[in-house]
C-alpha cells in the first residue's frame, strides 16, 4: 500500500462523494518494483518498508474526534496530519531519485533538506551545518592537492546504506539483533534505520572545513621528496572545549544513560567505541581518550594529518544538542557520532592497523559490533565515482565517472564505469607496467588512481577490493568489482552558466515565494512566509529556484554575484517570457505528476459541508484532500505537448510561469548582489 494516508484519505472521499476520486498513488516505475540496482533499490526501501513514518496516532485520534484537520498543505490544516507525514516521505523519496539520476550538489541539498525537515524540524535551524561544507569545497578546496567533493558523495553513500538494507537480509537481521528490535513490525524498522543511518551517512563529513585549512597550509608549503610536515607550519586546533565541553545538564543526562561520569562528548565517544570494540581487539577502556582528545591539537602524533571525522562527530553532536535539546538524545545519537568518529583514520591506524603486516593487523570489523559504522565505512569506500575533483593533483587523476550496481542474493556487484575520453591515460600506464613487469617488478610501481587498483588483480583480488576487506569483513555481503570503459553522458548534469559563490537555493526559494509581500519587508519576515508552506509547498519553490538557470540560459541570459561587462537585465518582455514560461510549466507538471497529482476540476463542483466557511478557500482545501488540479495534464508529457497546453492555458495562468520572475529581481539584490546579464551584449559582440 506504501502510502497508507493517502490511501486513507481517498477512502474517506469514496465514502463522501460516492465514486473514486482520489488522492491517487503517486507513479512507482515497475523497474523500482523489483530492481536490484541502487536506484530501485534506495527507493524501494523508501516507498515500501517506511510506512507510517513520523505518524502520530494520537494526533490522528484528535482529528477524528474534531473533524478538523491538522495538516498543511498549502495552508495550515488542510489535510490530515498523517497524509502530510506521507507526502514529506514521497518528497524525499522523490529528491532520492531525482539526486540519483543528476549527482549534482543541487540535487543532493534537495535530499538534505528533506531530512532536515522530517526528523529534525526546521531545516534553517541546521542550514549553516549543511552548507559551510558544500560553500567550502566550492570556494577554497582548489587551493590543495588533493580533495574530491564530500557534499554530494555524503547523499550517495546514504543511497548506498537504504539500498543495501533493502536487499540484505543478513545485515537486516544483525542491525536488528544490535537494537533489540525484533519486537518492532518491519516499517518500525525501517523508519528506526532511517533515521539513524540517515544522520550517519549524510552528515560524516561535516567536519571537512576544519580539515581543509590543515591541508591547505600544508600544500603551500609543500616540496618534492620532503616528509610530510617535516620542516614546515602546520595548523592544530585549541580552544577545543567550545565543541567537546558538556554542561552540567548534559553530564546529568548522560549520567542517566549510561550510568557513567563524563566531562567532554570527546571522552565519552571515545569510551562508547571502546566498550562496542574494546575487547574484539584488546585495547583498554582508556586507550582512545587521549587519541581522540589530542587529534585536533597534535597533529604531528599523527604524521601530520588532521581527522575530519573528528570534527565531523563533535560538530553534529552540537547540532542535535541546540536542535533536538538534551534531554531528546538518545543512546542511538551516540551510536551515530561514534560511526561516524571511527569511519576515518581511528579505526583503520589506530585499531586495525589495516596497513600494516599480518603481525599487527587486527581484524576487519564485524557489522555486529557496530553496525552503524560497518555501513558507513563500507559505504564510504565504495563511493568514489562521480565525484568533483577541486585539488591540483586529483584533477588529473583518473577517477570512475559511474558505477552500475547489482545487489542480488545478498552480493554486491559493482560496475566502475571510466571515461572513453581518457583511454590514452589507460594505454600509457599498462604500457608503464608491462615494463615495470619486464624490469623485475622495482618499486615503486606504476599507478593511475583509482583505476589501477580496481582494473588490476593482485592475489586474485585488485587492490580496491582487498583494502574494502581488511577494514570491513564483507561476509555478509560478499564483493566483486570490475571495470568498464564507455562514453561519458554528461547533459545529465543540466549545468549552465549561471552562478554565485555565495547565494544559497534556500534564500533564492524564501525570495521567490516572498514575491507578494511589500517590497521593504525583512529577510526574517521572507523566511517567516515561507516557512508557513508544508514540505512539498517548500521544495517546488526551490526547485522553481533551481532550475531559473536552465531558464535564463534559454534566453540568453546569466546571474552572477561577480562584476562582469554584460548588459544587466532589470525586467524580462514578454518576448523571452514566451520561452522561459512553457518550460516553468513543464517543471511544474513534471514535479506535480511525480508527487501525484492528477488532472481533474471535481473541486469546484463537488458539494461541500455546510459549515464550510467561505467558498473560495474551501474549494482550494478541498483541491489538497483530491490532489487534482485543472491546470495539469493527462497523457505523456512530452515537450511539444506541454508547449500546446501551456499556450491552451488562460492569460492569467499563463502569467503566474513568468511575472513571478520579474519581481523576483527585485528582491534577489537583497542577497549578495545578485544580477543578470545578457550574453549578447553588444558591447562584447566583438
Amino acid at each position: 500500500m506504501a502510502y497508507t494516508a493517502l490511501e486513507k484519505m481517498r477512502e474517506e472521499n469514496r465514502k463522501r462523494f460516492g465514486k473514486d476520486i482520489g488522492p491517487m498513488q503517486p507513479p512507482f516505475g515497475k523497474d523500482c518494483e523489483t530492481g536490484m540496482d541502487l536506484k530501485s533499490a534506495a527507493l524501494r526501501f523508501l516507498r515500501e518498508r517506511c510506512e507510517g513514518l513520523r505518524f502520530n496516532r494520537e494526533m490522528e485520534a484528535a482529528e477524528a474526534e474534531t473533524g478538523q484537520y491538522c495538516g498543511t498543505s498549502l495552508r495550515p490544516n488542510q489535510i490530515p496530519y498523517n497524509m502530510e507525514m506521507d507526502l514529506n516521505r514521497l518528497c524525499l523519496e522523490r529528491s532520492l531519485a531525482t539526486f540519483i539520476d543528476s549527482g549534482i550538489a543541487e540535487d543532493a541539498y534537495l535530499v538534505y533538506y528533506c531530512f532536515l525537515e522530517i526528523f529534525l524540524g526546521h531545516y534553517g535551524k541546521s542550514r549553516r551545518m549543511v552548507e559551510l561544507l558544500s560553500e567550502y569545497e566550492e570556494n577554497g578546496s582548489s587551493l590543495l592537492l588533493k580533495h574530491r567533493d564530500h557534499y554530494s558523495h555524503s547523499v550517495y553513500v546514504f543511497a548506498l546504506g537504504l539500498a543495501l538494507y533493502e536487499t540484505n537480509g543478513k545485515y537486516r537481521d544483525v542491525f536488528c539483533r544490535f537494537y533489540h528490535l525484533e519486537q518492532k513490525t518491519e516499517a518500525e524498522r525501517a523508519n528506526y534505520f532511517l533515521e539513524y543511518w540517515g544522520l550517519t551517512a549524510l552528515f560524516h563529513d561535516i567536519g571537512y572545513p576544519f580539515e581543509l585549512p590543515f591541508e591547505q597550509v600544508l600544500s603551500y608549503f609543500e616540496v618534492d621528496n620532503q616528509d610530510r610536515g617535516k620542516d614546515c607550519l602546520y595548523l592544530s586546533y585549541k580552544g577545543i572545549d567550545c565543541l567537546t565541553a558538556l554542561s552540567g545538564e548534559e553530564q546529568a543526562h548522560f549520567k542517566a544513560l549510561y550510568d557513567k561520569n563524563f566531562d567532554s562528548i570527546s571522552d565519552l565517544l571515545a569510551w562508547d567505541v571502546s566498550r562496542k570494540l574494546g575487547k574484539a581487539y584488546s585495547f583498554p577502556p582508556d586507550y582512545l581518550q587521549d587519541i581522540v582528545r589530542d587529534k585536533p591539537s597534535e597533529p604531528e602524533r599523527f604524521h601530520y594529518y588532521m581527522d575530519h571525522a573528528v570534527f565531523s562527530a563533535l560538530r553534529l553532536y552540537r547540532e542535535l544538542e541546540k536542535t533536538l535539546r538534551i534531554d531528546s538524545l538518545t543512546k542511538e545519537h551516540i551510536d551515530v557520532l561514534s560511526a561516524i568518529l571511527l569511519h576515518n583514520s581511528i579505526f583503520k591506524f589506530s585499531i586495525a592497523f589495516y596497513k600494516e603486516g599480518d603481525e599487527l593487523r587486527k581484524d576487519p570489523l564485524s557489522a555486529s559490533l557496530h553496525p552503524l559504522a560497518w555501513l558507513l565505512m563500507l559505504c564510504d569506500e565504495l563511493q568514489c565515482w562521480d565525484r568533483i575533483a577541486y585539488g591540483r593533483n586529483s584533477r588529473t587523476e583518473l577517477q570512475p565517472m559511474a558505477a552500475e550496481f547489482d545487489f542480488s542474493d545478498g552480493r554486491l556487484s559493482v560496475v566502475y564505469c571510466y571515461d572513453r575520453e581518457e583511454q590514452e591515460k589507460i594505454d600509457a600506464y599498462f604500457a608503464a607496467r608491462q615494463e615495470w613487469e619486464s624490469a623485475g617488478r622495482p618499486k615503486p610501481k606504476p599507478r593511475l588512481k583509482a583505476y589501477s587498483d580496481m582494473a588490476v588483480e593482485a592475489d586474485g583480488k585488485p587492490d580496491f577490493t582487498a583494502d574494502i576487506e581488511r577494514i570491513v569483513d564483507t561476509g555478509i555481503c560478499p564483493l566483486h568489482v570490475v571495470t568498464s570503459i564507455r562514453e561519458a553522458n554528461r547533459r545529465v548534469k543540466h549545468t549552465y552558466l549561471s552562478d554565485s559563490s555565495f547565494l544559497h537555493l534556500y534564500d533564492f526559494a524564501v525570495a521567490l515565494h516572498g514575491r507578494s509581500l511589500p517590497p521593504e519587508s525583512t529577510a526574517e519576515e521572507l523566511e517567516r512566509h515561507f516557512r508557513s508552506l508544508s514540505l512539498e509547498y517548500e521544495l517546488s519553490t526551490i526547485s522553481r529556484a533551481r532550475y531559473f538557470g536552465r531558464y535564463l540560459d534559454a534566453i540568453g541570459c546569466f546571474y552572477t554575484d561577480r562584476p562582469v561587462d554584460y548588459d544587466m537585465v532589470t525586467e524580462f518582455t514578454p518576448e523571452q517570457a514566451a520561452v522561459f514560461a512553457p518550460l516553468e510549466h513543464e517543471r511544474w507538471l513534471r514535479e506535480h505528476r511525480a508527487m501525484g497529482w492528477r488532472f481533474g476540476r471535481e473541486y469546484e463542483t463537488l458539494p461541500l459541508p455546510e459549515n464550510a466557511g467561505e467558498e473560495k478557500a474551501s474549494r482550494r482545501t478541498l483541491r489538497e484532500q483530491l490532489r487534482c488540479n485543472k491546470l495539469m495534464m493527462d497523457g505523456e508529457l512530452t515537450e511539444e505537448l506541454i508547449r500546446a497546453h501551456w499556450l491552451s492555458l488562460p492569460e492569467e495562468d499563463q502569467d503566474k510561469d513568468w511575472k513571478p520572475f520579474n519581481k523576483l529581481l527585485v528582491l534577489l539584490r537583497k542577497f549578495d548582489g545578485l544580477r543578470i546579464y545578457r550574453l549578447d551584449s553588444g558591447e562584447n559582440a566583438e
